[in-house]
């Protein structure tokens, strides 16, 4: 039972006011790297030691491209750092990676489509303020990664605190269940906005997602062999195992993936099995995904139902430790499969229905399972104006603090950030600091790759 069983609704506000003693607001816009500050670039290497060794090149080559895509595959070091940052002790569910770019569309059970976070890597149970600083300042980043003026990043990452403040609050005052059922659909971003020209892109991009398909990716990604589909060899970033090197072990890896089959499926709702019991699979491949998680074994799994045009892609992605965890209690998971898929559906509003996990018996390694394509987009960040990530704040401090509220005390943590400012002009100066960190983190892992220090590779 948590405290909030136990004490009323004044009794939990006037306890988030107090713990503005033991962190005052202002306390958050205080960034320096400390002199025991560990070696961001030795961090990021040290992850790679577990690594697929063939693609640790490319994660690096990734990461190099900008500060922004260096940022994205740097939460072991954001979270180094945070450690050492004030925090209220009101712990949530955190995503422990929650820039920007982890958020988007995707099919919900119900077949609409719906606005949320999508990477739950690093989720553990922690400090709320770890992830809204960090998707501050990745505001900020990428302001400065589009080109705009140092004050729009300063003004865009208070946009996404005010809006996560005022959601909290909104939460705050809420029953349990309507937190629970809260969610911002595709619908309700059209209606967030007036602009004519905003409206017209997020009607592409509903119907870019909505395009997204087990058909479509049917398409995309296999082609006829012998008079069945096989997922195309397209190397180094999807590899079918019968194309796999002698060394990996293509048909011992074929065999591992069925085994594990087996495990993940006992691990999804019985209606969702029964429905997975209609397929057989085809065929399985290595994939190279997103920047920070390049170099973890992830597959895909190409299944047929009743017949050719019948479908079903599964993506099976191995789950390490969050990144967090060095610095907070262990997850009361000892799977780590289970840990992201438990905090996904935590977090998330609606949830993949095929999401599990199984443990492989040989390696001993973790991995979760979930639906690789089922209208899924995303914004592209690239692309966006002052205007435009003005309004994208909006949908992601919403969304975040949404999140934190289904496992968090939403009034507690809204009595501590009160109806002012103070907390959104003390976090948009930590993420301005922490941009310039940021920066010159960067530089140090770009000098070592130019130097030949470090091996990079496009991928």
């Amino acid at each position: 039972m948590t405290m909030t069983a136990h004490f009323s609704v004044e009794e939990r506000r006037a306890r988030g006011r107090a713990l503005r003693e033991r962190a005052p607001r202002s306390s958050h816009a205080d960034w320096s790297p400390g002199t025991d500050r560990p070696d961001p670039v030795a961090l990021l290497e040290a992850q790679n030691a577990d690594r697929v060794t063939w693609l640790v090149p490319i994660r690096r080559g990734r990461m190099s491209a900008s500060p922004f895509t260096f940022f994205r595959g740097a939460a072991r070091i954001m979270a180094a750092d945070l450690a050492a940052t004030p925090t209220t002790g009101l712990d949530v569910q955190t995503c422990g990676d929650a820039h920007l770019a982890n958020f988007g569309l995707y099919a919900s059970p119900e077949r609409e489509l719906v606005f949320d976070l999508n990477d739950f890597d690093e989720t553990i149970d922690g400090p709320w303020e770890w992830d809204i600083k960090r998707l501050a300042a990745s505001f900020t980043i990428t302001a400065r990664h589009n080109g705009l003026k140092k004050s729009v990043g300063r003004r865009v990452a208070e946009r996404v605190l005010r809006a996560y403040r005022e959601a909290m609050a909104k939460f705050a005052e809420k029953r349990n269940t309507d937190v629970f059922y809260a969610m911002l659909s595709a619908d309700d971003m059209l209606s967030a906005t007036k602009d004519k020209h905003r409206r017209q892109r997020l009607r592409a991009l509903d119907e870019k997602a909505k395009s997204k398909t087990s058909i479509q990716a049917l398409h995309k990604l296999t082609e006829e062999v012998e008079g069945e589909y096989r997922i195309r060899h397209v190397p180094p970033v999807l590899i079918p195992l019968r194309h796999a090197r002698p060394e990996h072990g293509g048909e011992r890896l074929r065999q591992r993936l069925l085994r594990s089959f087996e495990a993940y499926e006992a691990t999804v709702p019985h209606h969702c099995k029964r429905l997975l019991d209609r397929y057989r699979p085809l065929d399985m491949a290595f994939k190279v995904v997103g920047v920070g998680s390049v170099g973890t074994e992830c597959f895909v799994l190409l299944l047929e139902g009743r017949d050719r045009s019948d479908p079903l892609f599964l993506q099976i992605k191995q789950a390490g430790r969050s990144v967090l965890e060095e610095y907070l209690s262990p997850s009361p998971y000892d799977h780590q499969g289970r840990r992201v898929v438990e905090g996904q559906r935590l977090m998330q509003a609606v949830s993949d229905p095929f999401l599990g996990w199984a443990r492989e018996a040989d390696s001993g390694r973790d991995f979760y399972w979930r639906q690789l394509r089922d209208w899924k987009g995303s914004v592209n960040i690239d692309n966006l104006t002052a205007p435009d990530l003005h309004f994208y704040a909006r949908l992601c401090g919403w969304t975040l603090a949404r999140a934190h509220a289904r496992s968090g005390d939403p009034i507690a943590i809204s009595g501590y950030l009160g109806s002012s400012d103070a907390f959104d002009k003390a976090v948009a100066r930590f993420a301005e600091l922490y941009a310039d960190q940021n920066e010159r983190d960067y530089a140090q892992f770009s000098k070592q790759i130019e130097s030949g220090k470090l091996e990079a590779g496009t991928g």
